[in-house]
């Protein structure tokens, strides 16, 4: 790889996509390895052994004025080298994920790069049972999908509309707002009647509908307590 930042170039690992066996996803598209030792999540950054930057292969080549010195700075000067090009732990892969939303955040990246990158910490730490950091990073994508949603950022890139509808519904419903995730879950298939993304669309209709069986649930459970 050769270094958006400093030019340099060096190794990086990737797992080879003949022994990436997913055996299903979760319902905010977290995948589950059939072989959980050979997880692909692990080697998504690129951290410059040089200079410290690190990114995924989405983010723009663009550097916006100041960022670049913003980075040298913040990032490259306190930087001593090391490298992750080894078979990466998790811990490693949630050190490399939290260096890449740094180093994006100061290059003024977009929400949608940011997001995907807080939703994909989010799905470390739930592979290690840490529910707070877990929600802690939910949080942080939650509210960079909602920035992507309302700038319209994502337009240009792989992301969809009802796609980040979708994601917000269902990282609002993991958090416990169950009148947000209805909101956004409501307007994937509201605003998407013409889409394509028809199975994103049951997705949604079918978490909108266990809000609402949970709902009543819990109506009935009250009502007979009382």
């Amino acid at each position: 790889m050769e270094c958006l930042l400093c030019k340099q170039t060096s190794t990086t690992k990737k797992v080879r996509s003949r022994f990436v066996k997913v055996a299903k996803y979760e319902t905010d598209f977290c995948p589950i390895y059939t072989d959980s030792s050979i997880n692909a999540l692990y080697y998504t950054i690129f951290v410059c052994p040089h200079c410290g930057f690190s990114y995924t292969e989405d983010f723009s080549r663009y550097f916006p004025p100041a960022t670049k010195e913003a980075i040298e700075e913040k990032v490259s000067s306190r930087w001593f080298p090391q490298h992750f090009s080894n078979e990466r732990s998790i811990h490693d892969a949630i050190n490399t994920y939290k260096l890449a939303s740094y180093c994006g955040a100061l290059k003024k990246e977009k929400h949608i790069i940011l997001a995907g990158i807080h939703l994909r910490i989010a799905w470390l730490y739930r592979i290690t049972q840490n529910a707070k950091q877990e929600e802690r990073f939910l949080r942080f994508a939650l509210m960079e999908y909602e920035a992507s949603y309302s700038t319209g950022d994502f337009i240009g890139t792989r992301a969809t509309e009802a796609k980040i509808l979708y994601l917000a519904g269902d990282i609002s419903r993991r958090m416990g707002n169950d009148k947000a995730a209805i909101k956004y879950f409501s307007l994937v298939f509201e605003r998407q009647k013409n889409a394509r993304e028809t199975s994103l669309i049951q997705m949604a209709r079918d978490r909108f509908q266990e809000i609402k069986h949970e709902q009543r649930s819990r109506t009935s459970t009250a009502s007979f307590i009382r």
